[in-house]
């Protein structure tokens, strides 16, 4: 059958105050994404939330949202001199179109554009497109990015990540597999090594991995995710502030470290190269997986 148009096209409502729009399957999955960054805030699949946002989340339009798909454009991180994860997630998006892609029942594209706002900290031409598709029991998200100077205008660079924040029962007892034999950077003590296992927590857990050919699966005690990305984004980031960093943050509630994890989709160890005219995407994808894990 056929997804109803009002259906396949988005609704749009709000939260707290910031415009949303929210896609459906004829399932009852549903998800919700702010024209603020772009920003998926919810995925609900099999009847429940599978994406963390944080009861403290700020929603004034301007400053950054905790909590589900944050996009970290064009800079990751404090990797370079841009603000913190560069500014995508801090403007406002404009809605391109909604279309049906492949299997998915519905989604939504959006479109962030060079500006003023851009301009006075980066002053490259781009065009960003960010489509978000969503299907019984999956949420996919891209983003593709184009350079849209002139020839003799040069090329430019960036880095990126899908900073997916993800709802567990209990982040002590959560497992990450899939990442077993792939080189990674433990940021907090700056060692290199390589992945052994699954990977669990036990306090704060902040490590870049080279991204893996496969899947990578989450087991949340009787929830299970399966986490796959492209190969244009070849990095994927394992986050969690644990107990003495989410104290400090203010937009966390202190217990939140235990319901959340980030597995993010990302680029940022080479950045992306685009000369004028140049085209690039990138996606990660979520599949809720049969229980119990």
């Amino acid at each position: 059958m056929a997804p109803d148009p009002a259906v396949a096209e988005g609704s749009l409502e709000a939260l707290q105050g910031l415009p949303c729009i929210r896609l459906t399957t004829e399932q009852g999955d549903s998800a919700l994404v702010a024209l603020h960054g772009a920003q998926v805030l919810s995925w609900v699949a099999g009847g429940r939330e599978r994406l963390y946002l944080s009861p403290r989340a700020v929603f004034d339009g301007k400053s950054a949202i905790r909590g589900g798909i944050p996009l970290c454009f064009p800079q990751f991180n404090q990797r370079g001199p841009l603000p913190k994860h560069g500014f995508a997630r801090n403007l406002a998006w404009r809605r391109v179109a909604a279309c049906k892609e492949g299997d998915a029942q519905s989604a939504l594209c959006l479109e962030l554009t060079d500006r003023d706002a851009t301009r006075t900290c980066w002053p490259e031409r781009f065009a960003a497109q960010l489509t978000v598709t969503l299907g019984a029991g999956s949420l996919r998200v891209q983003l593709a990015v184009h350079n849209t100077g002139n020839r003799d205008e040069g090329a430019w660079d960036f880095t990126t990540a899908l900073h997916t924040y993800l709802r567990v029962e209990d982040v002590g007892r959560a497992q990450l597999t899939g990442l077993d034999g792939c080189a990674r950077w433990d940021a907090l003590a700056d060692a290199r090594g390589v992945q052994q296992g699954p990977v669990t927590f036990s306090g704060e857990y902040d490590r870049v991995f080279r991204a893996p050919a496969g899947a990578i699966h989450l087991h949340d005690g009787a929830h299970g995710l399966q986490i796959t990305q492209s190969a244009s984004l070849s990095n994927t980031v394992v986050w969690n502030p644990g107990a003495a960093l989410c104290a400090r943050l203010a937009d966390l509630p202190p217990d939140g470290f235990r319901s959340m994890l980030c597995v993010e989709a990302a680029q940022i160890d080479q950045s992306v190269t685009l000369a004028p005219g140049q085209p690039w995407q990138g996606w990660q994808e979520l599949r809720v997986l049969p229980g119990p894990y």
